[in-house]
């Protein structure tokens, strides 16, 4: 066994024993650690359309969620080096910034406003995806003192993006929920010009209580806002200020009890088209967001994904081939990939696990 392929499985030895993501990040940080030293880091699961991080965060050696807030803050509002939605789609999704720099890491914003004055030499951050699916962002930090990340721990890191992002994505896959289905309906938040929370409603605080622990800011509001709430508005200025146009202002997020809430927000004008609030909503999430995480969750294509809604709705072989307008032989071909994709054996197992969570 090569030594790169040897280091792999050390660190993904301790990944094959995790029992949820947040258990899966810090198993992985510890093994990883002991190959290519760091000081502090973060890992945050990802919305897979839009790529906006959602629980669970974990936050290593990195102080408060006001900190933390400003990092996110930086990475959707101002011009960077290395931003995560670049690294999503690049050849290799794993970068150093001194190495991205040419050791002049102040060309960063990122870097000038944050990093660089808590001490923070080297950056080295990692999209962990499944083919263009962003499933994870993590990043590695090292305090002044410490040699930049170089080229073998880059590629180590990549070689570990694919086999940690499909283990962060079995997570994701519906499991039987707990607790109540009644739940309350949307919630409001509305954020100021400058992100400042100024209103919400009583129904957003029932939401935000079903949430997981994670970093958070304090706000005037009386509670404090999990960060996955506060980067969804923070997207949603970005937008409005034509620096994102990919994915959108959209994040689904587990609760305690085992369902999923989507977040959306969008900015609204005031007066002669000046910036007004941002309306950020937070709701169970409809049937084909569901749906559609499920689909990626398992791996499905978009054409397996049609027959499994059709198969839900106990249509026969015969009636989805009609419906489709393809031949019933296809139709048995792709329900195979389904099971075989899902792990069950019959149309009863499969409806079951894919209606666990309702």
């Amino acid at each position: 066994m090569s030594k790169a392929l040897s280091a792999h499985a050390k660190v993904l030895s301790g990944a094959e024993r995790a029992t949820d993501t947040r258990d899966l990040f810090s198993r992985t940080s510890a093994g990883l650690r002991r190959l290519v030293p760091f000081d502090s880091a973060v890992w945050a699961a990802t919305d897979p359309e839009t790529g906006l991080v959602t629980a669970p965060m974990l936050v290593e050696n990195l102080g408060s969620g006001e900190g933390c807030a400003a990092y996110w803050e930086s990475e959707l509002l101002e011009e960077n080096v290395l931003p995560f939605r670049d690294l999503a789609r690049a050849a290799v999704p794993v970068a150093g910034l001194r190495a991205a720099t040419g050791d002049l890491p102040t060309r960063s914003a990122r870097f000038r406003r944050l990093l660089g004055g808590q001490g923070v030499d080297d950056e080295l951050r990692a999209v962990l995806r499944v083919g263009e699916r962003p499933w994870a962002v993590v990043s590695l930090f090292r305090m002044r003192g410490g040699a930049p990340f170089g080229p073998a721990e880059t590629t180590l890191l990549a070689g570990l993006s694919g086999p940690l992002a499909a283990r962060v994505r079995r997570f994701a896959r519906p499991s039987t929920a707990q607790g109540t289905t009644d739940a309350p309906a949307p919630g409001l938040v509305l954020f100021d010009p400058t992100g400042e929370p100024t209103s919400i409603n009583d129904e957003a605080r029932q939401h935000l209580a079903r949430l997981p622990q994670g970093p958070s800011i304090p706000s005037r509001l009386g509670l404090r806002l999990p960060i996955w709430v506060v980067t969804t508005a923070l997207q949603a200025r970005a937008i409005a200020g034509d620096r994102e146009r990919a994915g959108g202002a959209r994040t689904r997020i587990r609760t305690v009890d085992g369902h999923w809430l989507t977040c959306r927000a969008s900015c609204l004008s005031g007066p002669g088209g000046q910036p007004g609030p941002v309306a950020l909503v937070i709701e169970p999430a409809a049937a084909a967001d569901r749906a559609v995480l499920v689909a990626e969750a398992y791996g499905l294509t978009p054409r397996e994904l049609e027959i499994t809604q059709l198969i839900t709705r106990g249509l026969p072989t015969t009636g989805i081939a009609e419906t489709l307008f393809i031949s019933p032989h296809t139709v048995r071909d792709h329900v195979k990939a389904v099971f075989a994709k899902a792990e069950v054996s019959s149309r009863g197992e499969l409806v079951a696990r894919l209606l666990a969570e309702r």
